[in-house]
């Protein structure tokens, strides 16, 4: 075995020690050493035990189950809470500020706006820390964030998602930033419009069938009732069943129209829930069957009434209000798809928005 000389020894020696700096150095980007990082933020505010947007808060109910909480604002009122740090036992921190952010996003899968996924509609920072070190175990930094326009609900559809989270950040030397967030909802209380006329309407096919369809009103809170009813004024069709559904339309995308589907007095012979489309090249649309249901069953006869009621409040999707199309990029939309089904299997449908609204928190 030869000999190493002194110089080759040397440079050796100094290889190995950059080798190891270099992965000391690795290990340190993946975790720093000493210091155990735990936070914490408790959003002063109402609990909601399950919903969209849920945080990491946990709670039980009375039979010893876990569930997940989340913390319900409305539209005025302050965001606020404490976000906690926690250190382990005689360790110390460096860091290079604390900021807080509040931020309402709305991300899109399907549809890009200005070269990006998301936009943020609210983005507010706040310095709470200047560059210091940290001694103590725990350090609590309450934050604070005014009433501002909140014109969104908290909402997580196929292909939109609006969301509002705390962000806090921990700056730090030659390592990336700590983040946290904390995500929470939003849902905006409104009042039953003064003027709620009822819809009414005459459709069919010309010399074959021809019916009058009325609810009782447009405006609909979450935990509504529907009623109305069918009025058959000329039948020569032999129709087997007709079915309601409740339909939600979710619209995103650059250039958003507001659009609704036109009101004429012809009864389509469609009725499936179509596939994703586009419009205008970036305008996405998804259409989802929330519920339906049979309200008649068997052939009508001329000057028969069928009466509706529909409950929202036992439909089993996250029902929420109509979003219209703000800043063009995207809306949802709710509808009532009256379907009539005859003997060869024939589909005519006749649809009519309806306007949801928030009465409660919920």
């Amino acid at each position: 075995m030869a000999a190493l000389s002194k110089r080759d020894l040397a440079q050796a020696q100094v290889s190995a020690s950059v080798q190891q700096q270099q992965q000391m150095k690795q290990q340190q980007l993946q975790q720093p050493q000493g210091y155990q990082y735990n936070m914490n933020m408790q959003p002063q505010q109402q609990m909601i035990p399950s919903g969209p947007g849920a945080g990491p808060s946990m709670t039980t109910d009375r039979y010893g189950n876990s569930r997940e909480v989340i913390y319900a604002y409305g539209e005025e009122e302050d965001v606020q809470g404490v976000a906690h740090l926690t250190l382990a036992p005689g360790k110390k921190f460096e860091h290079l500020g604390i900021k807080i952010e509040f931020v309402g996003r709305v991300d899109m899968s399907q549809a890009v706006i200005d070269g990006r996924s998301h936009y943020d509609f609210i983005s507010q920072t706040k310095e709470v820390s200047p560059p210091s070190t940290l001694y103590q175990t725990q350090t609590s930094i309450p934050f604070y964030f005014r009433s501002d326009d909140k014109p969104h609900e908290t909402y997580h559809g196929r292909n939109v998602t609006v969301r509002y989270f705390v962000r806090v950040i921990v700056e730090r030397k030659f390592f990336p930033p700590i983040k946290h967030d904390q995500e929470m909802i939003v849902q905006l209380i409104k009042h039953e419009p003064r003027l709620n006329q009822p819809i009414k309407m005459e459709v069919g096919i010309e010399e074959c069938l021809h019916i009058e369809f009325q609810y009782k009103k447009r405006y609909y809170h979450l935990n509504d009732v529907i009623e109305g009813n069918i009025h058959f004024m000329l039948v020569r069709i032999k129709i087997k069943y007709m079915e309601l559904a409740v339909i939600r339309r979710e619209m995103s995308g650059e250039g958003l129209l507001n659009n609704s589907p036109s009101a004429n007095g012809a009864m389509g012979g469609h009725a499936h829930a179509p596939p994703p489309t586009t419009d205008g090249g970036n305008v996405v649309t998804e259409t989802q069957t929330l519920t339906r249901f049979e309200i008649m069953d068997g052939a009508p006869v001329k000057g028969e009434f069928i009466p509706v009621r529909l409950y929202l409040g036992g439909i089993a999707a996250d029902l929420t209000p109509t979003y219209d199309a703000t800043d063009s990029r995207f809306a949802v939309k709710y509808y009532l798809n009256l379907v009539l089904v005859d003997e060869e299997d024939r589909r005519y449908f006749k649809q009519q928005e309806i306007i949801l609204w928030r009465k409660t928190l919920g």
